[in-house]
């Protein structure tokens, strides 16, 4: 009997150092699969604009209200007249309707007015046509020797360049992305003395379309930024 007891004993011994290096092994393989590194791949590209919008401002002014309003009609023809004989398709021209400003209702302005009348009228050329606007926004000096009173520096109507096309740069973008960083995990991996496994997550960060520089607002820069989290294995 007291050698039974013994050998059981010794049994449920083995059985539970066996158990306990079972699970020391599955914890420790637990604990290595959660072993990760996470990173960030970033591409750009440089593209032109291929959408320009340019609003042509100026404004009349005089004391005979529709007198003012024939010389704003006027000029909104010749400013016309400019862009379509420059190759500016009518469909591309849109003339706003003119905004009146009556200064006479001033009541905090006591001092005299040399006109009662001001009318701001917006010439809008909106085009696929960049580099042909581009030249013609130089040009526009021409229109002050017509005696057309535009106005450069109002900050409410000013040139814009778009990019509309983001859809066709987006794959390579991504893959781009998604490459650097890979190389990126791999060099990480590298000099911990491990490898990179599998992709446990990854997240694509939003495109930004922004003017490469001050200067050249009709050169865009494309950027986007991809997060990718890889297990790591000895």
């Amino acid at each position: 009997m007291k050698i039974m007891k013994i050998a059981g004993a010794a049994c449920i011994a083995v059985g539970l150092l066996a158990l306990g290096l079972c699970v020391r092994s599955g914890l420790k393989s637990l604990t290595d699969s959660q072993r990760t590194v996470e990173v960030r791949g970033l591409a750009t590209r440089e593209v032109p604009a291929n959408q320009v919008t340019w609003p042509i401002v100026f404004t009349q002014t005089g004391n005979d209200l529709p007198a003012v309003y024939d010389n704003v009609t006027g000029t909104n023809a010749r400013i016309v007249k400019f862009l379509t004989d420059n190759g500016i398709d009518t469909k591309e021209i849109s003339v706003g309707a003119p905004s009146m400003t009556d200064l006479t209702a001033n009541r905090y302005n006591s001092n005299p007015l040399p006109y009662n009348y001001s009318v701001t009228s917006v010439v809008t050329v909106s085009s696929a046509q960049v580099t042909k606007v581009r030249k013609l926004i130089n040009r526009q000096g021409e229109l002050l020797k017509q005696g057309i009173p535009i106005t450069t520096d109002n900050y409410q109507y000013q040139v814009s360049y778009d990019y509309t096309e983001l859809n066709t740069v987006k794959p390579e973008m991504i893959a781009e992305a998604t490459k650097n960083a890979r190389e990126a995990a791999k060099k990480f991996a590298e000099d911990s003395d491990s490898e990179i496994g599998k992709i446990k997550s990854a997240r694509q960060g939003q495109f930004s379309i922004e003017n490469r520089d001050s200067y050249t607002p009709y050169i865009k820069e494309i950027r986007v930024v991809t997060t990718l989290t890889y297990f790591l294995e000895d």
